[in-house]
Parts: C-alpha cells; structure tokens; sequence
C-alpha cells in the first residue's frame, strides 16, 4: 500500500512562518520550558520601580490666620503678579542627560565612581534603564584602561549579549583589522558602547534608554581620559557629540569634548560603524581615510597599508 503524502496545513504554514519571523528578530534558542513575556515582565519591574522610588515631602500646610502684620486679602482684589526669582547658578552638566529620579540616579552614580571597575559594578546595580530586564550581561567595555583611542558604538548585539564583550563577531573582527591597517592591537584600545544592555531583537534604543545609560559612557571616558575619541555610526556619534548630523556630514569632521570630570578638552571625531562597512563595502575608502586622520591624532608614525 503506497503512502500518500499530505501537504502541509495552514496551521503548519504559520508556525513556519512565526519561525522564520522569530529567527530575523533575532531570537534563535530557547531559554525555558515555558515561554516569558517580556512586555509583562517590563510592566512589572516598572510598576516595582515606581513603587519603591521615594515620593516628593508634602507641602506645608498654611496657616488659617496670616501672621502677624500681613493684611487679610480683600474680597474681589486682584492678586500682584512678582516677577520670579532669576535661577542659581548651577555647575557644568554632561551633554544630554534629562532630569527625573531615574536620571539622577544614574547620573550619582556615575560620578560616584572612582574608577573603571567601580563604574562598571555602579553601572551593574543601576536599575533605571528596562533593557537590563530582557538582556543576559552587561556588555561594559574592555581593552586597555589609560588607552590612548576610545572606541564607542551604540548598544551591543545577540553575539556581544551572550560574550559579554563589546564588538565581537564579523563587525569586531572587521574593527580589528581597520586598527591593526595603523598599526594599532585591539587590547591597546578601549572599546564600548553608548548602552551597555542589549536591546531586544537587536531593536534601536529609545531615547529614553540613550539617556539613562549616558551618564556611564560619559564618566568611562573621563576615567579613561583617551587622547582620541571615535563614535562608530551615527547615534554613537549624536549621543556623544549631541549633534544631529548624519553620519555622512559627522565623518572626518573633528571636534573637542568638553566633560566636567576633565582638565582640557579631548578631540572627537566619527567614523562608519563596521557593520555598516560589512553591507556597504564600497564605503571602506572612507573609512580609509578616516583611519588615517585617526592615525594623525594619535602621533603614529606613518603606516602604509590599505583598507581591509
């Protein structure tokens, strides 16, 4: 008796498909017996955020009597309109950074820290940002800590998420070969990026996320202290350098940052993101060129190679 075979039925057609849609968002294993929802875990780690968070002192009741030698207010009279009191003046903040509790939170802990290590476990313990509640590690930053280039990218991806470290994969395997072409080892330098937690499916953060976690990218380049700083793609290179500029008009273009937490200004320029590079290979002779304004910055002495 021959089998007959039975094509596959429309519920089959959407399980493939939610497959299929769950593998480019970038989910490819499981990490449970049981599904989680990270939209109700968010919810919940926000409403045991703003339960715990401490609620501004009531105001003072006032007085049923005015004190002693104030007139009583005249029925019907029209209140004087004073003009307000001109602000304090208040010391130098770090570009970009909101207010709320979350952001002073975040920005008291960072200046807290004395160094990389006590900004990495600050920055561990921080919990006014949602991404640490769908990603796995905190990609920090690593390389040398007194480096004279400092590397900056946006947020880490699946592969950075699960090593833990920053740039991992073909775009850091790409970033090597750009530094090794002049003449730079990878450990000399120190790599990081703007967020230090994944975004879901490799997302870009919102505004709101680029702003809690600013405040620890900023202190780790006043620890460092690097003679050059380069955003990689264009929100490294917004977020840090607070322009709104394209990559394109950003790129080969220089500027000083200035940090409250440094004695003169550090010169910052941006270059393409090495993912970029990958899909668009074309535009590695930019990078080239970049590369070797890097190379000029830094006092290398000349190295001739080509771009990778």
């Amino acid at each position: 008796m021959s089998s007959t075979h039975h094509p596959a039925g429309p519920q089959q057609a959407a399980i493939g498909a939610l497959l299929r849609w769950m593998r480019m968002a970038g989910i490819d294993g499981a990490t449970g017996n049981a599904p989680r929802d990270r939209f109700a875990e968010t919810q919940a780690e926000a409403q045991r955020r703003q339960a715990a968070a401490p609620r501004p002192p009531a105001a003072a009741a006032q007085p049923a009597h005015p004190a002693s030698g104030a007139l009583p207010p005249v029925a019907g009279a029209r209140a004087i309109e004073r003009p307000a009191a001109p602000p304090a003046a208040s010391t130098p903040e770090w570009p970009s950074i909101g207010s709320g509790i979350a952001a002073d939170d975040a920005r008291e802990r960072a200046r807290t820290a004395q160094s990389l290590a006590e900004l990495r476990d600050a920055y561990a313990a921080f919990e006014g940002c949602a991404l640490k509640a769908t990603a796995r590690t905190l990609v920090f930053g690593n390389g040398a800590e007194n480096a004279e280039l400092m590397l900056i990218g946006e947020a880490p991806g699946r592969e950075e998420d699960t090593a833990g470290e920053p740039f991992v994969g073909r775009s850091g395997q790409l970033l090597n070969r750009m530094l090794a072409a002049i003449g730079l080892e990878r450990d000399a330098v120190r790599v990081t990026n703007v967020i230090a937690w994944r975004p879901p499916g490799n997302r870009a953060p919102t505004p709101a996320e680029t702003e809690m976690c600013l405040p620890f990218v900023l202190r780790q380049i006043e620890l460092v202290q690097p003679k050059v700083i380069v955003c990689l793609g264009s929100p490294s290179a917004k977020a840090i350098l607070s322009s709104n500029d394209g990559i394109m008009r950003m790129r080969g273009r220089w500027t000083d940052l200035t940090l409250p937490g440094l004695a003169t200004p550090l010169r910052a320029t941006a270059m393409l993101h090495p993912a970029y590079l990958l899909r668009q290979p074309a535009q590695k002779r930019l990078a080239w060129r970049d590369l070797l304004a890097v190379q000029s910055a830094l006092g290398l002495s000349s190295h001739v190679g080509k771009a990778t």
